[in-house]
């Protein structure tokens, strides 16, 4: 990339950067529920399209697949947008991967993946946007270790749809990492800030669940 590419796209991202501060954008997990009761929940908190990070858009619950979820989404004028190439969890590069695993650090270094999160931002001028994958758990899902760790520099008011239709601040889920990871403040490193502690939780929590191959080429089944 030339240097007036880059200062163009760094003018872009600061561009962003202002005006999405404060917007809303949410995640969700479809996990088991009825489409019905989806779709209930993104009309709940004024979701207005649905962003897709699935690296591959199909689903055991056949109302989930690509060309299904678009479909009835767009016969409630909601927006679906299919990001799962930019911001999907099972990465064709190969610079990605270390013994067989994604390396979500290497990841959201990839031009596809700022790619991605550049198109969300720009999104969320005009959209109320729902990260959507299939995960109940926030903490179990890429939408929030990889793509929500990536999102919140840029000033979006972050929040998690749970099952039950409550939501969870991002702020908070942040908290349950760090305990899930046993992570906090030092009695012999009283120096350490706590976004440094943040920022070792997601690293700890991405070697958890991101996508790995087998032996065989196999992948394991979480990651999205």
């Amino acid at each position: 990339m030339s240097v007036d590419h880059q200062e163009k796209a760094v003018e872009t991202t600061i561009e962003h950067h202002l005006t999405v501060a404060g917007r809303p954008i949410y995640t969700i997990g479809y996990s088991t529920h009825q489409i019905e009761t989806f779709l209930e929940l993104l009309a709940r908190h004024g979701v207005t399209a649905v962003a897709d990070v699935r690296s591959q858009p199909f689903s055991r619950l056949p109302e989930y697949n690509r060309d299904a979820v678009a479909a009835t989404l767009k016969r409630k004028g909601i927006q679906y947008v299919p990001l799962g190439r930019e911001l999907g969890a099972r990465r064709d590069e190969p610079e990605c991967y270390v013994d067989g695993q994604a390396v979500y650090e290497r990841v959201a270094q990839l031009p596809l993946f700022r790619e991605g999160i550049d198109r969300l931002l720009k999104g969320a001028e005009r959209y109320t946007i729902a990260l959507m994958c299939a995960e109940k758990e926030p903490l179990d899902c890429h939408r929030t270790v990889l793509i929500c760790r990536h999102l919140r520099p840029h000033g979006l008011h972050i929040r998690h749809i749970l099952a039950d239709g409550t939501l969870e601040e991002h702020a908070d889920t942040e908290k349950r990492l760090m305990r899930m990871m046993e992570i906090g403040p030092d009695l012999f490193q009283q120096d350490v800030k706590e976004e440094d502690l943040i920022e070792r939780a997601y690293e700890e929590r991405g070697k958890q669940i991101a996508y790995r191959m087998d032996a065989e080429g196999a992948s394991n089944e979480r990651a999205h």
